[in-house]
């Protein structure tokens, strides 16, 4: 499948685990449900992990898009 957009790659993401890098070192690792064009994300079961370790499950959860880093298929 080719991509055109960078939008197109969390398309494919969509209702799979993600982990998402935040400028302020922590990852979140949950179930892409919905983003939009900001990267703005809604994450399902989503996990606080802190240098490796878990450290809450927060569940449902939205993420403001510009403290995001990198968003990537766990």
């Amino acid at each position: 499948m080719e991509m055109d957009r960078p939008l197109d790659t969390l398309n494919i993401a969509r209702n799979k685990r993600v982990i998402v890098e935040l400028k302020n070192q922590k990852q979140i690792i949950g179930t892409l449900r919905a983003f939009d064009i900001h990267i703005n994300t809604v994450l399902d079961n989503a996990e606080e992990h802190v240098e490796g370790q878990l450290k809450r499950k927060l569940g449902n959860v939205f993420i403001r898009g510009d403290t995001i880093i990198l968003i990537s298929q766990a």
